[in-house]
């Protein structure tokens, strides 16, 4: 478990002061006497190069010497209203965000890797009935599961100051066309605010591996998307992170944006909302998704390392993300409900390259199966040309099968096609002026993160005409 070594002795000052702060906020410890141990002794003077200084620590397996209080509080995450624990990993969008809005709150908060600790796993397992969700936070040791920030503002009992300065433009997502708009904007001398519901980067932050991006051969979605963002500050640009858009309203030539925590002021809006995965909308989907059933391999394929799994679709996305699993898991078997792939020949012909893939063509999926413990157990098919069905096993499945755009909030403020993407015309400008579309929530869009930056680009000459 995450235990904590205390190697002191009872007549040193400060170790009797990190014992009462520890025994104070109810943290567990084991202290053991450099006087009466000998390796502990020979411990401490290897940490601490030949030198032996008490009080030091052994905290999640990484060393501290003589912590004071301060460093003790952050290291722990303990605060004046309690103690606070954000279990997730480095990989996870929605822990970026929390922990994010924790340091730009001034929160301690002790971050525990469920990557690098089975028992954090574990215990994350246990608190949602199963499911491996992280965020999870826990709050003096009540659990909440992936809160977002506005209930941490109300569970911190954060002190959250309204907003209001008038932006030439707010940006409504933070991928590649919102970043990049705000990037030209500034460029502009145009002050840019970017909202982003989870976290900075959208669906490329959670790809793998780019290798069709202008100017690099290969490089991570997250560095890309870091690249992006770091760029976009530099310029000015403020972004807001975990702020979900609830209401856009216009008057007098001013756009007042609200979200579920602040009001905005605006002289123009850029939608750039994208997408997210497609469902296949039949039995025990709901129900085991976070517990056997995920829509991002990058997100969450380091859960099943060494395991089986199912991989859904057979676009590009599909054999893309089954490739990269199949990099790290034991077997990866793909469904496809076509005789052929839709993806391009380029990755139809690497699969065939990779020995642990295994592809079952012109099947249904049927509905998810279960074992006994209600954990996911495998997928029940239909081979469309026998109608003979079969219950395909594995440990998971990643679903890889299209993309819904994010615009249901905006159905009443813009003109939206049948399938629900934004309508533009001109410079990305939707049917209310000022109000201008770009990335993959627009109709006509290409998914693709180079696609998506020229899209951001004529954003930012939309709103230069307008403002101008």
């Amino acid at each position: 478990m995450n235990e904590i070594i205390l190697y002191g002795a009872d007549w040193c000052p400060d170790c009797r002061r990190a014992k009462a702060y520890l025994k104070e906020n109810n943290v567990d410890y084991t202290f053991i006497d450099v006087d009466l141990d000998k390796e502990a002794t020979s411990k401490v003077e290897k940490i601490n190069n030949g030198k032996r200084i008490i009080p030091t620590l052994i905290i999640k397996g990484k060393s501290y010497t003589n912590p004071d209080n301060i460093e003790l509080a952050s290291i722990l995450g303990i605060n004046e209203m309690g103690k606070v624990q954000l279990f997730g990993a480095d990989w996870c969008p929605d822990c970026r965000r929390a922990k994010s809005f924790l340091r730009d709150n001034s929160i301690n908060f002790e971050f525990i890797d469920v990557d690098k600790y089975d028992w954090a796993t574990q215990k994350v397992e246990k608190i949602n009935n199963g499911k491996r969700i992280i965020p999870t936070v826990l709050i003096n040791g009540k659990p909440y599961a992936n809160p977002d920030n506005l209930e941490l503002t109300e569970l911190l009992s954060i002190n959250v100051e309204k907003e209001h300065k008038i932006f030439d433009t707010i940006i409504i997502g933070g991928g590649a066309a919102g970043l990049t708009t705000s990037i030209y904007a500034q460029r502009d001398r145009f002050d840019t605010l970017i909202l982003e519901k989870s976290t900075i980067g959208g669906n490329a932050f959670l790809t793998e591996k780019i290798e069709n991006y202008p100017g690099f051969q290969s490089i991570s979605g997250p560095k890309l998307m870091e690249k992006m963002e770091e760029q976009a500050k530099t310029y000015g640009a403020v972004i807001k992170t975990g702020e979900e858009v609830v209401s856009i309203k216009k008057q007098d030539n001013l756009f007042s944006i609200q979200t579920k925590g602040a009001t905005y002021l605006g002289k123009t809006v850029v939608l750039s909302t994208g997408s997210t995965y497609r469902k296949l909308e039949i039995p025990n989907e709901e129900e085991l998704i976070g517990s056997g059933i995920h829509f991002c391999a990058t997100c969450d394929g380091a859960f099943y390392r060494d395991k089986d799994i199912i991989v859904i679709g057979g676009g590009n996305s599909a054999l893309e993300e089954g490739i990269f699993l199949a990099g790290f898991c034991k077997s990866v078997k793909i469904i496809q409900r076509s005789k052929n792939f839709s993806a391009s020949e380029t990755y139809v012909e690497k699969l065939k390259t990779i020995d642990n893939i295994s592809t079952y063509m012109n099947k249904t999926s049927l509905e998810f199966v279960s074992n006994e413990n209600n954990l996911f157990k495998g997928l029940k098919v239909k081979d469309n040309e026998t109608n003979k069905k079969a219950v395909i096993e594995a440990d998971g499945a990643f679903i890889f099968i299209g993309l819904i755009p994010n615009t249901q909030s905006f159905k009443d403020v813009v003109s939206l096609d049948e399938r629900g993407f934004i309508q533009t015309s001109g410079l990305a400008q939707t049917s209310v002026e000022g109000i201008f579309a770009a990335g993959d929530c627009r109709e006509g869009a290409i998914a693709q993160v180079a696609a998506a930056t020229g899209e951001g680009v004529l954003a930012s000459y939309g709103i230069r005409n307008y403002l101008k």
